[in-house]
């Protein structure tokens, strides 16, 4: 007679592992040694002051990465948000020289809030072109974006005929004073930029993680097939995506035209990039259905900390291409490590 014992599953171990450790936090341990690194050089790096004027550089680059984290949880990509901030700029720059209407022989000039409200109408229509033509066409988002790209691009240059818009402030007699508010002031010794920053993150952040939609978002990425059929209204999930990702590339365009009082149509020129990296670095899957807003914001940090950290210790601008680009491959061989080893659960 023979004994058969049950098999009992193992147990996994769920004690400290120094390594999950270093995945989970990598981008905040590099911002941290980056700091730590810079600070050593440079007296100049570790003061308030340098730390403000840094973040309301970074405020740029993170305002564009929160819009590229939404369309990759969605797991798709968005080549077109460099284009669409300077597309935004030169709309708001062409509104702030004045409109000209033949007809009537007379010029307007709207008031700021005009400008910027018109100018994120124009963000959010060519993102909505980008989602129509990825849900409902069913264009590969590389393919569609990438058109967009170029024709946002091209407009920009027709609208400016390749020059740039100058001296953005406005004049009192024309009542559109006020634009540069946005990249000069401060509320609290703290730059409108940054506030504007920490604003859209906060609302990103309780969009994706008290929001039926930050529900639908994370399903529809981590398997669409699924999430179709459970309900969830996967084409209009992916529209509002890319909608937003263009608004929010006019705000980093409205907010870097208003920093330097003039707008330009190679603006933002490889931004998209730049986006896309601070979401790798934040930790996100570009497979799609796993990222935060945290993270992606460590990651633009990290990012605009270590850009500037060079110029301060008078690193040539070649070599800060060279280590911008190792720490993305570090990032994206971090997120293989991390996401390879468990896999995607679908």
């Amino acid at each position: 007679m023979t004994e058969t014992t049950a098999a009992t599953p193992k147990k996994k171990n769920s004690g400290f592992s120094l390594g999950h450790l270093l995945l989970e936090g990598r981008a905040f341990l590099a911002l941290i040694a980056i700091i730590a690194v810079f600070s050593y050089y440079s007296p100049n790096y570790f003061t308030v002051s340098n730390f403000l004027i840094m973040s309301s550089q970074v405020a740029i680059y993170g305002i564009l990465s929160i819009g590229m984290l939404l369309v990759i949880l969605n797991g798709g990509i968005d080549l077109s948000v460099g284009s669409i901030l300077a597309l935004a700029g030169v709309c708001a720059g062409a509104m702030m020289q004045g409109i000209t209407l033949d007809a009537a022989g007379v010029i307007l000039y709207p008031p700021v809030w005009a400008v910027v409200v018109l100018t994120l109408c124009v963000g959010a229509a060519v993102g909505a072109l980008n989602g129509v033509l990825i849900a409902i066409f069913k264009v590969p988002p590389f393919v569609a974006t990438l058109g967009v790209m170029y024709v946002a691009r091209g407009v920009a240059l027709l609208m400016t005929n390749g020059l740039t818009y100058n001296n953005l402030r406005g004049k009192a007699e024309f009542g559109n004073t006020g634009f540069s508010w946005l990249g000069f002031n401060r509320l609290w010794g703290i730059p409108i930029s940054v506030i504007v920053l920490a604003t859209v993150a906060i609302l990103a952040g309780l969009m994706l993680s008290r929001s039926a939609f930050g529900r639908w978002l994370y399903a529809s990425g981590g398997n669409e097939r699924a999430a179709e059929l459970s309900g969830v209204p996967v084409r209009r999930v992916k529209i509002v995506v890319y909608t937003l990702s263009g608004m929010l590339s006019a705000v980093a365009g409205l907010v870097l035209a208003s920093q330097l009082t003039s707008a330009g149509p190679t603006a933002g020129t490889t931004y998209e990039l730049t986006a896309i990296a601070a979401v790798v670095i934040g930790g996100a899957a570009l497979t799609g259905g796993r990222g935060n807003v945290r993270g992606t914001m460590l990651g633009a940090f990290v990012i605009g900390f270590l850009s500037a950290g060079l110029v301060i210790v008078g690193v040539s601008s070649y070599w800060q291409t060279v280590f911008t680009g190792a720490v993305i491959v570090l990032a994206v061989l971090m997120n293989s490590l991390q996401y390879g080893r468990g896999g995607r659960k679908s």
